[in-house]
């Protein structure tokens, strides 16, 4: 079961996540959406696509992109429909 946790808060939790890059991709399903807010940052891998931004806030702290997804991703990708990743200090256990 991975789990993605930032200020002792559990954000997204499952044991069905991609990996990619050594990054655990989570089920949107899976995700707390009540944590993410929409970001326009975006940016562009060669072989996975234009990614998406979420900025997390948790009990009054924000942590500006640390949540990413691939909203259309390349052929190469697919797996990573309707998935998030994390970065910038959130925990991701997989245990």
């Amino acid at each position: 079961m991975a789990t993605a946790t930032w200020n002792g808060v559990v954000i997204a939790q499952s044991d069905k996540t991609e990996i990619v890059e050594g990054n655990h991709y989570f089920p949107a399903e899976s995700v707390h959406a009540a944590y993410l807010k929409s970001s326009e940052t975006q940016t562009v891998c060669p072989w996975k696509g234009t990614a998406g931004y979420y900025t997390l806030e948790v009990d009054g702290e924000t942590n500006e992109d640390a949540a990413w997804y691939y909203p259309t991703p390349k052929e190469a990708a697919a797996q990573i429909k309707d998935h998030v990743a994390f970065w910038r200090g959130v925990v991701v256990t997989d245990e």
